[in-house]
């Protein structure tokens, strides 16, 4: 699988920690920026590059993704879902209160993401997550299928209706 890799100034150290993390994982990955730790950088630049890059390989059918990175990862994914075809997800952290289901299962954040939103985007929060926690966020968001339920599919459709 490609994967569109960029952060800001305050996500580049973990950046450079994932990129590694990554092909060690047998993923063929596309660094989008920084190329360099630069306080004065404004994160759109950069996620923009990844979320244009994953917006095209999705619109071509490529089997891709993208991970940005940010200070909270809040305004990374905010750019993200700017463009078509792409469904970022924000991750900075398990919660305090445990999610569930109508039925009461309890589901994971991550997993749930993947398995009923289908995203092909992960913004994490660098300032909320350690290096190892990350990893482990990162690994388990590429594991996780989407389901094909079709209550996601219908939602998923209008989603990418609305661009």
């Amino acid at each position: 699988m490609k994967i569109y890799l960029a952060a800001d100034h305050a996500g580049y150290e973990l950046k450079q920690v994932l990129l590694d993390h990554l092909k060690e994982l047998g993923h063929e990955v596309e660094d989008c920026g920084a190329f360099e730790m630069d306080s004065a950088d404004d994160y759109p630049d950069v996620v923009s590059a990844a979320a244009r890059s994953l917006s095209n390989g999705v619109a071509e059918g490529l089997d891709c993704k993208a991970i940005v990175i940010g200070a909270s990862g809040q305004g990374e994914a905010m750019v993200a879902n700017r463009f078509k075809g792409v469904r970022c997800a924000l991750y900075y952290g398990p919660t305090e209160h445990a999610q569930r289901d109508m039925a009461g299962k309890e589901l994971d954040m991550l997993a749930s993401s993947r398995e009923h939103n289908n995203a092909n985007a992960l913004s994490l929060g660098a300032r909320f997550l350690d290096t190892e926690a990350a990893k482990k966020a990162v690994e388990v968001w590429l594991k996780t299928g989407f389901s094909g339920e079709e209550r996601h599919v219908r939602r998923i459709e209008k989603i990418d209706s609305l661009t």
